[in-house]
């Protein structure tokens, strides 16, 4: 048996899986996020671990057999965790939304340059990478950036508090601005930028390396037999590709959770003009692009729970019949966003409403928000010659069929639904089954263990109406951007 792990932003979910790829039982433990102020975002990295450790008590509570051969970990990407040198976590985690290093961000693309950035790691400054919230600390908290001994992402904590080693994998260390992508090792230049050195820095690892054992004791009050084997993990986006089977060259998946991503696996490392997307490397041990909007499934849960306050969204979903005709337009950017026009400032907002606007018109407006940004990032792969015809969609976003449909119309694009959606939990267990030697290699295991059991055909004359929209949403943007300047 293998347990995948998918450490969230509002919640960590796990699964079983069997030794033939059957997902036993699946579990979740929420834990809080703070917002000290406008754009920022924390979390208590302990929160992460009493609630993974939870979590994995809850999944094996009421299986006769506790035997757990490996565990793999698929987090929330760019979050500063800092220790000192007694591994005490010296402040809250900065998480990947987070957007206070509006000024590092600019030091880094203005006056270190970012030809410089993207020679050095193969991507530009954002906001929410690992690198500028380094720089925040050391300009707003000397105090605590001298105490610190150890610089983390968020699973790989959890990876240390089970091992006692300090790792990361490629994939996840690729968003912190730190690492070298093409030559996978630490950017010394990077590094120096920081004022950090290799020595606070974990050593890393591709996604299916075993990197240790569940200590004993840890093993015993999960009431856990045998030996528990650890791999490095990956970015939830990489694990999440690793369980919709998207590996190898040429592969797609979209992405809708908390935030959205538009994936694209390869086998070889390759970076856009503008650098748009993120080139990163990818947990199947290749490479992949990404595009990422900060707020996405984020922005109907927004927009249900806090505005309408009504939690049955199906039902607001249910009255929606006239796609590819709705006037109101939503601007998905609630916290700023990131691909492709990397701007933290920025804001959500509606245009478009009249009189006889409905409750449904504005519901629909954030679903075709999302998907419209989620397409500005698809359109900088198109320019690079990247033809995608079929994609793979995950997250708690794509369980709505209408959604999903509207995705298909707006990027005219096959949608594959796999059979789970457990996206970065299975992918965890699949990198957990590789290390273990249950298979080969992460591309030999997702391609036997992920089945497509729906998709979902673009319209011809959905996509012609959506199309127009798209040309309208695309004017939004450089409209409304010097409010936030």
């Amino acid at each position: 048996m293998f347990i995948g792990v998918d450490l969230g932003t509002s919640a960590v979910k796990l699964l079983a899986m069997s030794n033939d790829g059957e997902i036993l039982k699946t579990v979740s433990v929420e834990y809080p996020i703070s917002f000290p102020k406008s754009g920022w975002s924390e979390q208590n990295p302990e929160d992460w671990y009493k609630g993974t450790m939870e979590g994995i008590g809850k999944l094996l509570a009421d299986m006769p057999d506790k035997t757990v051969d490996g565990i793999g970990i698929g987090g929330q990407m760019h979050g500063l965790v800092i220790l000192d040198e007694n591994d005490n976590v010296i402040r809250p985690a900065i998480l990947w939304n987070d957007g206070r290093t509006t000024k590092e961000t600019e030091y880094l693309n203005t006056v270190i340059g970012k030809d410089k950035l993207s020679e050095y790691t193969g991507n530009i400054a954002f906001a929410g990478f690992t690198a500028p919230k380094v720089l925040w600390v050391k300009d707003n908290e000397p105090d605590n950036f001298a105490k610190i001994k150890k610089i983390m992402l968020p699973k790989d904590y959890i990876v240390y508090k089970f091992t006692g080693s300090y790792v990361s994998d490629y994939s996840d260390a690729s968003g912190m601005l730190l690492m070298d992508v093409k030559n996978k090792c630490w950017s010394k230049e990077m590094l120096e930028i920081c004022g950090i050195s290799n020595v606070e820095m974990p050593e890393l690892h591709e996604s299916f390396d075993v990197v240790g054992e569940v200590k004993p004791e840890i093993a015993s009050e999960l009431g856990i037999t045998g030996t528990l084997k650890v791999v490095a993990g990956a970015g939830d986006n990489a694990a999440a590709a690793v369980g919709t089977g998207t590996v190898g060259a040429g592969g797609c998946n979209l992405s809708l959770g908390t935030s959205g991503t538009l994936f694209i696996s390869n086998d070889k490392f390759s970076v856009d003009d503008k650098n748009s997307l993120h080139s990163f490397a990818h947990a199947d041990g290749g490479f992949h692009l990404m595009g990422c909007m900060l707020s996405a499934a984020s922005c109907n849960k927004w927009w249900m729970d806090e505005i309408l306050r009504d939690t049955d969204y199906a039902a607001n979903q249910a009255g929606i019949n006239k796609l590819g005709e709705n006037n109101v337009f939503f601007m998905p950017y609630l916290m700023g966003e990131r691909s492709p026009h990397n701007n933290p400032l920025v804001r959500a907002g509606f245009l478009g409403m009249s009189m006889d606007t409905t409750r449904e018109d504005m519901v629909q407006a954030v679903l075709e928000g999302v998907a419209f940004g989620l397409r500005d990032s698809m359109e900088v792969a198109r320019s690079l010659g990247i033809k995608i015809e079929v994609s793979n969609i995950c997250g708690g976003g794509a369980k709505s069929p209408l959604w999903r449909k509207i995705i298909a119309n707006v990027m005219n694009i096959k949608l594959e639904i796999q059979k789970n959606d457990e996206g970065p939990a299975l992918g965890g267990a699949i990198l957990a089954a590789v290390g273990c030697g249950r298979y080969s290699d992460v591309i030999t295991a997702a391609k036997s263990l992920v089945n497509v059991v729906e998709v979902v055909e673009p319209d011809a004359e959905l996509v012609a109406k959506y199309e127009e929209k798209y040309q309208q949403f695309k004017k939004l943007y450089p409209t409304v951007k010097g409010l936030y300047d």
